[in-house]
């Protein structure tokens, strides 16, 4: 006995001939991102690549503030984010950074607190919540960048995005 054949007519490709396709788009598109900014070293504006490390660096080192921040205003936390800031201090530095933030728990923060770091909320369990939606947005904006960025800014970009991401799951942890 045949089965008959399914009512529901396929349209579009299948799923088999998306996957034998997909290796393939993904290393022509990998190949040309990179030949576009090969040639346009030789201004005086600084390249998108430049642009694109400068703004992560920023980002991680605004991150590393605010991790500080909490733990001045939650001292409990300190064993819990020193690892967490850690990795956020080393990718800073990865991204070119030269400043270095100050070390977690120094009283140099306080007197001297950044413009772009929020206040810590007096809950400890809400002050975890502010760091985790941080590590997302900035995951997120790095996520977006590397759309852009030539390959090994790229790889980069994405390394730190995927740590953010584990970040933001080790804060939101009970």
């Amino acid at each position: 006995m045949s089965f008959p054949p399914s009512p529901r007519a396929r349209s579009g490709p299948r799923r088999r001939s998306l996957l034998a396709v997909a290796p393939a788009a993904l290393l022509v598109a990998g190949c040309s991102a990179g030949s576009e900014d090969s040639g346009a070293s030789g201004g005086s504006r600084p390249s998108a690549a430049d642009r694109a490390r400068a703004r992560a660096a920023r980002d991680s080192r605004e991150l590393a503030e605010r991790y500080d921040a909490v733990v001045a205003a939650h001292p409990k936390l300190a064993e819990r984010l020193r690892p967490l800031r850690a990795e956020v201090v080393r990718h800073a530095k990865a991204f070119g950074d030269a400043a270095e933030p100050s070390p977690s728990g120094s009283g140099s923060t306080s007197a001297s607190p950044s413009a772009t770091t929020p206040a810590v909320p007096a809950k400890e369990k809400d002050a975890l919540a502010g760091l985790a939606a941080a590590e997302r947005e900035i995951a997120g904006r790095h996520a977006k960048a590397l759309l852009d960025a030539p390959g090994e800014l790229a790889r980069l970009l994405a390394s730190v995005a995927a740590a953010g991401a584990a970040h933001v799951y080790l804060l939101t942890e009970a």
